[in-house]
């Protein structure tokens, strides 16, 4: 694997300024969360700083990875929104380029934005230090998620939180008339069949 080092110097050099900004805001964020919840600080400060490696291609470049040289392991379906491609392409340019074989780190990076009903607490910590880091988030939306996690504690809250999130993502998708993929709704329908009673703030 790549130094630290080094990758932090690749991801300056390829994203934007705000998009690096993001990614240590969000490797930061997810470091703080993995000491709350009993996971590997270090891996999930990786994880998070690493995560949007593939934003600095554009749609056609993402597409043209995920058909030619991935090919497997996606449903068609998340084609459909070139929104979810750079995660696809992000777990693989983070074996390519990075060197990375540690599969918590990969799967927390290929599903950090349309999450899955099977999540584990890594990925889960992963998926929501996206969604609320500091330095580039709305910082009263980051409020309201950290309010969820402070209220329940364990995974319950990650759960509650990433309801949230999932609510949120699906209106926003509304408001842009963009494409909805199945897993996104999987993912509302598992958590709120399973934590929804206990979500108690509501817009």
């Amino acid at each position: 694997m790549k130094t630290t080092d080094y990758i932090k110097n690749w991801l300056k050099e390829n994203l934007s300024t705000k998009r690096y900004s993001h990614s240590i805001g969000c490797g930061e964020c997810a470091k703080k969360l993995a000491k709350l919840y009993n996971q590997d600080e270090n891996k999930a400060y990786l994880a998070g700083l690493i995560h949007d490696l593939a934003k600095n291609l554009n749609d056609n470049e993402l597409h043209n990875i995920i058909i030619n040289e991935i090919k497997t392991g996606y449903n068609e379906t998340e084609l459909k929104n070139p929104k979810t491609y750079h995660a696809i392409v992000g777990a693989y340019l983070a074996k390519k380029i990075f060197e990375i074989d540690d599969n918590d780190i990969i799967s927390a990076i290929r599903f950090h934005t349309l999450g899955k009903t099977d999540m584990t607490t890594f990925e889960k910590i992963i998926y929501i230090a996206d969604k609320i880091e500091p330095n580039e988030r709305d910082e009263k939306y980051s409020k309201k998620i950290y309010k969820i996690l402070e209220k329940n504690k364990g995974i319950i809250g990650l759960d509650l939180a990433i309801l949230k999130c999932t609510k949120e993502t699906i209106k926003s998708l509304i408001r842009r008339q963009l494409y909805i993929c199945p897993e996104t709704i999987d993912v509302y329908n598992h958590l709120i069949t399973k934590v929804g009673d206990l979500l108690e703030e509501e817009d």
